[in-house]
């Protein structure tokens, strides 16, 4: 059996496929593309990705694309194969809750997160200097959804009182937040500061945060 990743190692979608890997203990190998231009070519788009993104995952000829579809996926398939980890009950009212939080995460969470995060990249990385207007805008969102997580964590250590698939997609790009100076969001607010610290301290994050540290 061989689990092929491919996409860039650095990527918080590709860490969201990892994360789940090392929290199921199963081996993989990462396929860098050469370039940008590599995910946008015909061959790409015909057998890996049809909209030219990353990350894009091969299990021994089986091909799945969309971060979210391959990290349910894994969990279907090799959930309790090689250790006790649990990142979707069997309980079908606990595993609609974990679903739940999974489209909360999408559409309340991630969203602003990008929109503050991607321009205060691209100055990292590129120099291109950001449109604070849109990261001004994208924080405002964002405070108001941790606002509404700060009620929803009362008394609870994670978002079903589990740790689950549906926090675990919630760590990379929080992580680059937090790298890039924007980390209070989080911590002062105290049930989400507790929240964030029980779901990176984790030693399958801790793994995957430094054996490919960002630029």
């Amino acid at each position: 059996m061989t689990i092929t990743v491919f996409g860039y190692p650095t990527s918080p979608f590709s860490r969201m496929v990892y994360y789940v890997l090392k929290e199921l203990g199963l081996s993989y190998e990462i396929a860098q593309p050469n370039n940008h231009e590599e995910i946008k070519t015909p061959e790409y788009l015909a057998t890996k990705h049809p909209f030219g993104k990353i990350p894009y995952l091969d299990d021994d000829g089986f091909h799945i694309y969309e971060t979210r579809a391959i990290t349910r996926y894994l969990v279907n398939k090799y959930q309790g194969t090689k250790n006790s980890t649990v990142l979707i009950p069997s309980d079908v009212q606990k595993a609609a809750l974990v679903e739940q939080f999974i489209s909360v995460e999408i559409s309340y969470y991630t969203q602003p997160l990008y929109k503050m995060l991607r321009p205060l990249t691209l100055k990292r990385l590129h120099g291109i200097e950001p449109d604070l207007k849109i990261v001004n805008e994208g924080r405002e969102e964002l405070e108001k959804t941790l606002d509404v997580y700060e009620k929803l964590l009362e008394g609870k250590d994670y978002l079903t009182g589990e740790f689950s698939l549906a926090d675990l997609l919630h760590v990379p790009l929080t992580f680059y937040a937090f790298n890039a100076g924007e980390g209070d969001l989080w911590n002062k607010r105290p049930n989400v500061s507790r929240w964030w610290k029980n779901i990176t301290e984790r030693e399958s994050w801790k793994t995957i945060s430094t054996e490919n540290k960002s630029t």
